[in-house]
């Protein structure tokens, strides 16, 4: 069964979540797959000008034969009253070419992320098969007109889909509340791209504390400046865009480097003794299972991170050390850097949180699908 997917990062990115699961779905069923480019779902904001575009994934920038890219015509209009009027002649080409692809066999439809294109899409295919596959709480990430306005599409949304995946514990409970046709689908790590379990070098290295990622508004500087100055003589490396200014000096201690592609991030990530999370505990980061947890790991370095989202749960996993207001910082970093992996530690690992694992998990068999619940159906008409 063909797939239309509505994602919510660019396939000219590097590999995430949605990027596996097409690729996953398509492996599954060899059927094809439409996939439709996110566009702007909130008003601009004066640092959507001083962005720079994200580094492409070298493997996202060609596409495989079984898959369609496209990419909506659209303004930055969405919350606006009446935007969708226009919208809607904006999207009409794209539209027809979905329903087209659609008309071409039995089709099921993946919403990475709320939109009024989704919701468009959904009342033109009215007998579709819908997963959202909420890898975020969208809402949190926009302010104002742009948060009430994605929240509603959101909810809309969920009384349409047939069922939901949630990628962290905190979302999942968030959305039950909306849906009862929901599952715990959790991020993983994209095994391919790292170096053989055999080849780590899990000894003694240059007792480096790492981050990679982008430096926004989640991120917690005050506490990364904390852990300089307690640990004056390991270095802190920083690696990403930086989205908001340096709140004051730096200890000497920590470096700042550019963002690179995924690639290059993962081979610093090898480099370091420890990985870093350090994230504010706010509604932005409340719902997040971050991916680098998962690199981290797979790379055999221990983690400090705050108690957020996911990580909050994990504060009994090995490796893995949870940092709160009143932690002794020098006495976290000696454990974590003084902690050593094994390669089948390693091993086990990665073959616990591999995406494909992810999704055969959570029980989207093709049997399954092509059968539409009779709930849905009375609730459609």
């Amino acid at each position: 069964m063909r797939m239309i997917y509505l994602s919510p990062v660019p396939w000219a990115s590097f590999s995430q979540r949605p990027h596996h699961f097409v690729d996953w779905y398509h492996h599954q069923t060899g059927a094809p797959v439409f996939w439709i480019d996110p566009y702007p779902t909130r008003l601009p904001t004066l640092d959507d000008f001083k962005r720079k575009p994200p580094v492409a994934g070298q493997q996202n920038l060609s596409v495989p034969p079984w898959l369609q890219v496209r990419k909506p015509q659209s303004l930055p209009i969405e919350p606006l009253p009446g935007s969708a009027v226009l919208l809607k002649r904006l999207w009409h080409h794209l539209l027809r070419e979905a329903a087209i692809f659609s008309a071409q066999g039995p089709c099921r439809v993946c919403v990475g992320k709320p939109s009024e294109l989704a919701l468009q899409l959904l009342a033109l295919l009215p007998d579709s098969h819908v997963i959202y596959d909420a890898m975020d709480d969208f809402p949190a990430f926009y302010q104002g007109l742009s948060r009430s306005s994605m929240a509603r599409r959101q909810a809309q949304l969920i009384q349409r889909v047939d069922k939901v995946l949630a990628s962290s514990s905190p979302l999942h409970d968030k959305l039950r509340g909306m849906t009862d046709q929901i599952e715990l689908a959790l991020n993983a790590c994209d095994m391919q791209g790292l170096a053989p379990v055999d080849s780590l070098d899990l000894g003694a290295k240059h007792q480096v504390l790492g981050y990679v990622g982008t430096l926004g508004r989640w991120f917690d500087w005050d506490l990364v400046i904390a852990l300089a100055q307690a640990n004056p003589e390991n270095p802190i490396r920083l690696i990403g865009p930086l989205f908001t200014p340096v709140p004051r000096a730096l200890p000497a201690n920590i470096e700042l480097l550019p963002e690179c592609s995924h690639a290059s991030a993962i081979a610093a990530m090898a480099t370091f003794s420890v990985g870093l999370i350090p994230f504010k505990l706010n509604r932005l980061t409340a719902s997040v299972d971050p991916i680098k947890y998962y690199e981290y790991r797979a790379l055999g370095l221990p983690v400090i991170s705050t108690r957020f989202g996911e990580m909050a749960l994990r504060d009994r996993e090995p490796c893995v050390w949870i940092v709160d207001e009143d932690a002794d910082l020098r006495k976290v970093a000696v454990e974590a850097l003084g902690n050593r992996s094994d390669h089948s530690a390693v091993e086990q690992f990665r073959e616990a949180h591999r995406w494909a694992q992810r999704f055969a998990a959570i029980g989207l068999t093709q049997s399954a699908l092509e059968k539409p619940k009779v709930s849905s159906l009375i609730r459609r008409r």
